[in-house]
């Protein structure tokens, strides 16, 4: 692959999304200020209204039809279409409008939900994952008007943060409505916040319960600890094997890949991830390789008694959540099974263990970036961002990009990013760097002007 060389944007263009740039951010802050939690029950509502205040933003874009669907027990997702002119493409920008729980309140710099500028910055749960990437798509049919140069289906999904579970019925049902010969999704991160990327490859995720039992009832721990265990102590030496003493992940047969990706500074990465001091990476191999390719095991939380509410007992029962993120390449079927079985093969003393799998099963994805319309997407993005488009790998999962590749295989799948290193998504302090939300305004609506043919 060569680099595309970096062109000026059409002039017209440029001037049309630096026009249109306030007004997206004043929407943007708007949508951030609504808690569409869908994973809360508490927040359905608000995810219904977050639904209808996209819509809105949708019909003020000149679409021609625009609907709120949801599948029976799944949460409302918003469909739009701007028709294009005669022997165009039809290309699907795709985002999502729900975010994540805050992890609490009291933690943030500024409340999540208010939406605050520091440093160039904007602040608010959601400003980067992803409404920054509804509101990427939106700007680029203002900039052209209402009137955009190929087909556009937008489509807002409302529970990617919720695993995505009735995307598949939503697919099936409005099949016809959705089809597109480019999908555009804006739901992934850039390496720097002026070096634009294609995602290219994505880790897949299974998680499992693991419940260990020694005693039919809590008893005393002077009377019978010694001989008697306790179930706790049993599912800590459990979940000590899942790691070797470089912090591995022990379970056999797994797929580990690699890569030639740069290392990025390590002191940086570091500091991103809050890494306290003293406190020892895990794994072996270089940084892309050990988040992007390989698998990743973490306990994710346990049934117990807490610190305050502990009493001089051996504990009868105890268990807990195991999650797995799988390189590409791996079934995600089949590695569950194997950590399954890997957690009933290290049972200590005799206790009895259950394993649970869980139901939100991600497979790994990867692409091969080849053909028309990635180059177009290569050159759109050098141009608006100034320096040539990356490929890299992502180490988290977004179980929804497979099942587009399943539905619509005559596709190009573009996974293009709104966020940074510095965007902490999911985390406490997420935030947006504005400039870069401008140049991904840019870089798309420079993408459908070549998918035209004025490439």
């Amino acid at each position: 692959m060569t680099d595309q060389p970096i062109s000026t944007p059409p002039a017209e263009l440029a001037e049309a999304v630096t026009a249109v740039l306030p007004g997206a951010r004043t929407d943007l802050e708007a949508l951030v200020r609504i808690p569409s939690i869908w994973a809360d029950p508490a927040h359905a509502d608000d995810t219904r209204r977050s639904a209808d205040a996209v819509a809105e933003l949708a019909r003020d874009a000149g679409a021609a039809e625009v609907r709120v669907i949801a599948a029976e027990g799944g949460a409302p997702a918003v469909v739009a279409h701007w028709p294009g002119p005669e022997g165009t493409p039809t290309v699907m920008l795709y985002a999502h409008h729900d975010v994540q729980p805050t992890g609490g309140d009291e933690h943030w710099t500024s409340p999540p939900f208010e939406p605050t500028e520091r440093d160039g910055r904007l602040y608010g749960r959601g400003a980067a994952d992803d409404k920054a990437g509804v509101m990427t798509h939106l700007a680029v049919l203002r900039a052209y008007g209402g009137t955009p140069p190929v087909g556009v289906v937008l489509f807002i999904e409302g529970e990617e943060e919720s695993g995505s579970p009735t995307l598949t019925a939503l697919l099936a049902e409005h099949h016809a409505s959705l089809a597109a010969d480019v999908i555009v999704i804006a739901d992934a991160a850039n390496p720097a916040v002026d070096v634009p990327a294609l995602t290219t490859s994505l880790r897949g995720l299974v998680d499992v319960v693991v419940e260990v039992s020694m005693l039919e009832r809590p008893v005393h721990s002077g009377v019978y600890g010694g001989p008697i265990g306790d179930a706790l102590t049993a599912l800590c030496r459990i979940l000590a094997t899942l790691h070797d003493d470089k912090g591995e992940v022990a379970v056999p047969g797994l797929v580990h890949g690699s890569s030639d990706a740069p290392d990025p500074d390590e002191t940086t990465y570091r500091t991103d991830a809050g890494l306290l001091d003293g406190v020892e990476l895990l794994g072996s191999g270089s940084i892309p390789e050990r988040v992007n390719v390989k698998p990743a095991v973490a306990v994710l939380g346990i049934d117990a008694p807490r610190v305050a509410e502990a009493s001089n007992v051996l504990l009868p029962r105890a268990r807990a959540m195991v999650s797995m993120r799988l390189a590409p390449g791996e079934d995600a079927v089949q590695a569950q099974q194997a950590l399954a079985e890997h957690l009933e093969r290290n049972v200590p003393w005799g206790a009895h263990v259950t394993v649970t799998p869980g139901t939100g099963v991600a497979e790994p994805f990867s692409l091969s970036a080849t053909g028309e319309v990635y180059d177009h997407a290569r050159a759109a993005f050098a141009s608006a961002y100034g320096n040539s488009a990356v490929e890299t790998g992502i180490g988290g999962s977004i179980p929804f990009i497979a099942e587009f590749a399943r539905t619509f295989p005559g596709a190009a799948v573009l996974v293009t990013g709104v966020g940074d290193p510095a965007s902490r998504w999911h985390g406490i302090d997420e935030s947006l760097h504005l400039g870069m939300f401008g140049r991904s305004v840019l870089a798309e609506a420079l993408l459908l002007h070549r998918l035209a043919g004025n490439g």
